[in-house]
């Protein structure tokens, strides 16, 4: 997952800052009127709109799935709010709530920020056979030919630990399998054959 570092760098950039900015206005707004959150902190809470996406996949979350969130939001916070009370932690209880509302706005952000972040258009113009079978060797190839930060985005999205991006052993649930193609189609990963190869290694279990 992306560190704090990667956040701050990433909300540096003016296009991503701009759509942070616009898209924290308009949700402090109609949302959570009292939020008090950085932007690096707003930003966080964007990039675990995809993660969030996937635990809300069988319409509620569970105590384990919040107690993961929950970590994992502790971790991109800035800073970190370990022994108070955390910005990030605290908004998501927010977009918990509205997630099916928000979750396309969230989205257009993140792909501004993988847009300004790797050249996108000309990974898009790679063909993948989506019938094929892909093989783990295959596979592996595939990711280290890939540039580095959008594997970071799609492990930070989509995955617990960054290790278990080149992995044998990944079971996900028939819903939380739908949910990540549905996610990977409204931010437009689905056109990568990165990414089309990745979800192909998963374990779906009924």
């Amino acid at each position: 997952m992306f560190t704090e570092y990667e956040i701050e760098t990433m909300v540096e950039l003016p296009e991503v800052l701009e759509a942070t900015q616009a898209l924290k206005r308009d949700f402090c707004k109609n949302e959570a009127p009292y939020l008090e959150i950085s932007d690096h902190d707003f930003f966080s809470l964007i990039m675990m709109a995809p993660t969030v996406g996937i635990a809300l996949a069988d319409g509620t979350v569970s105590l384990f799935e919040e107690l993961a969130l929950n970590k994992k939001a502790r971790k991109l916070s800035k800073g970190g709010y370990f022994m108070k009370k955390d910005p990030v932690v605290y908004a998501m209880k927010f977009l918990l709530k509205k997630y099916d509302i928000w979750s396309d706005k969230f989205f257009n952000v993140l792909k501004v920020a993988m847009h300004v972040s790797f050249d996108m258009e000309r990974l898009e113009k790679k063909k993948f056979d989506e019938e094929a079978e892909v093989t783990y060797p295959e596979y592996k190839k595939a990711v280290l030919n890939t540039p580095y930060i959008l594997i970071r985005f799609i492990a930070s999205f989509f995955l617990e630990n960054d290790e278990e991006i080149i992995s044998t052993n990944r079971h996900i649930g028939r819903n939380e399998y739908l949910q990540m193609l549905k996610i990977g189609e409204q931010m437009g990963l689905n056109k990568l054959p990165v990414f089309q190869m990745f979800c192909k290694t998963f374990d779906q279990k009924a």
